[in-house]
């Protein structure tokens, strides 16, 4: 191993299959959305595939046929109705979050899910004062894979690129970091398969952010 924690002064995390497990509450408005078109249900492991590059993907690749606009405003309203009760921390997510912040890490957020979805959870789950930046898809030219969030975070940071960590759980952060110029690992808990991780070649992969909390070591 070539580089631990220790190395990094802020550290950026994607949210859903990094942080949490929120696949659930997805499937959820996933299914409300296809009960308007008058379609059955998907099970959650088939929405989990389509999640993380965006709602219009996660929409467009779950509701065939559909109108994007109707579905999207269709699928905000009923997401805040769910997002909360039926998402969960992973298992050492909220330990490292609080720990990097207590240290005195800067910490951020860069999520192709909304914004405020992302705020209001991380608020929820009591880890939002431990962010310094929450960046979502609106507030950027383009979502991930261009690394035009992770720039936005590095710069709020005000820390050099190479003391700058993302960390994330699909090929789609992989790319975003590398297209930003700042090192990556990559969590096997989300929805990309650990062998399309391995062959993506982040500079670390790791089978859970509890990895991450031993290397820590005591406050």
């Amino acid at each position: 191993m070539s580089e631990t924690i220790h190395h990094y002064a802020a550290v950026a995390f994607d949210f859903d299959g990094t942080l949490a497990d929120s696949y659930s509450a997805i499937a959820s408005s996933v299914n409300h959305v296809r009960a308007q078109r008058g379609l059955g249900k998907l099970s959650v492991a088939e929405v989990k595939q389509h999640v993380g590059r965006g709602a219009e993907y996660l929409l467009t690749h779950t509701i065939p046929n559909g109108n994007l606009a109707e579905d999207l405003a269709c699928y905000r309203v009923h997401h805040p109705t769910v997002m909360r009760t039926m998402t969960e921390l992973l298992p050492g997510a909220a330990t490292l979050v609080l720990a990097l912040h207590q240290r005195g890490v800067k910490v951020g957020l860069c999520s192709n899910k909304p914004r405020l979805f992302s705020q209001e959870l991380l608020e929820y789950l009591k880890l939002a004062a431990a962010f310094d930046v929450v960046l979502g898809p609106e507030e950027v030219p383009h979502p991930k894979p261009a690394p035009d969030m992770l720039l936005r975070a590095v710069e709020h940071f005000a820390v050099a690129k190479e003391r700058t960590l993302y960390v994330g759980d699909m090929l789609v952060d992989i790319q975003t970091a590398r297209a930003a110029g700042v090192r990556v690992w990559a969590v096997a808990t989300g929805s990309e398969d650990r062998a399309a991780l391995v062959a993506a070649r982040p500079d670390r992969l790791l089978d859970g952010l509890l990895e991450i909390v031993a290397e820590l070591g005591p406050l």
